[in-house]
């Protein structure tokens, strides 16, 4: 499925308007793409989401939506979403916009699709926002995949998870009572500490389900610097371990949005 076929609807919300890529059926899945914005390989993770029954929502941020993410696109995006008044990328606290609009999207999503709430994808920069997201109602299946934010620069940023205490406790408290949060990383990934998995094991208990991909890892051809769980360094051979964390991603998804 072309990006073409995806219809295009514009949302705004505290003072911020993106548009909003939509195609498929079923529950929905709200899937914020990672720097430098939605591309083919987000696409491919949309439409592996369509083919197993959800229909899905991707804003795009920022970026080129369709653009591959290349090296001089990757580095002028995340320039500018770092300086960004939207995203605080360098804070150690949710405080940025970003997270306000998209669970104000999220509602509009919840209301519309109606069902027990909807889903969750961030990635690398958006990762870690599924946090955020459980702070209201409408999100109940949130996927971190290798969140990323606030850069780990410093013991305090590397086991940081974004959220300042109160918040966390919201969401340890949104956990207990039946909204689990899986997470995503490679091993060796320097952008994605073992410390902020630590801290969302501590606080959510048996309630963050965490899949760590061991890297480098030859045999599976995973090298040193992989990075994107769920897209660039996916692979679609049976028995990879990035094919198995897909599909414990999509059956994350479908417990907890269809029930079974």
């Amino acid at each position: 499925m072309a990006l073409a076929d995806f219809r295009i609807e514009s949302f705004s919300h505290v003072g911020i308007t993106h548009d909003v890529y939509l195609a498929g059926d079923g529950p929905c899945v709200l899937v914020a793409s990672e720097i430098p914005g939605i591309t083919p390989e987000v696409i491919r993770f949309a439409e592996d989401l369509m083919a197993a029954g959800f229909s899905v929502a991707m804003p795009s941020m920022f970026g080129t939506p369709g653009k591959d993410p290349t090296t001089g696109r990757i580095t002028r995006t995340l320039a500018r979403a770092c300086i960004s008044a939207e995203f605080h990328a360098m804070a150690t606290r949710d405080s940025s916009k970003a997270t306000e609009w998209l669970r104000g999207l999220a509602r509009k999503l919840h209301a519309e699709c109606r069902g027990p709430g909807i889903g969750f994808v961030g990635m690398c920069f958006t990762g870690g926002f599924g946090l955020a997201m459980l702070l209201d109602d409408a999100v109940i299946a949130p996927v971190l995949s290798q969140p990323t934010l606030p850069f780990p620069i410093g013991a305090k940023r590397r086991a940081n998870t974004g959220l300042d205490e109160q918040q966390l406790t919201a969401v340890a408290q949104r956990a207990a009572e039946g909204c689990a949060v899986l997470g995503l990383r490679f091993t060796g990934d320097p952008m994605v500490p073992a410390e902020r998995f630590a801290t969302l094991r501590e606080a959510l208990g048996e309630n963050f389900i965490g899949v760590e991909i061991q890297s480098p890892d030859p045999d599976h051809g995973i090298s040193k610097n992989a990075h994107s769980v769920l897209t660039e360094e996916r692979s679609d051979t049976p028995g990879h371990p990035t094919k198995e964390s897909f599909e414990q991603v999509v059956a994350f998804l479908r417990e907890r949005l269809f029930g079974n």
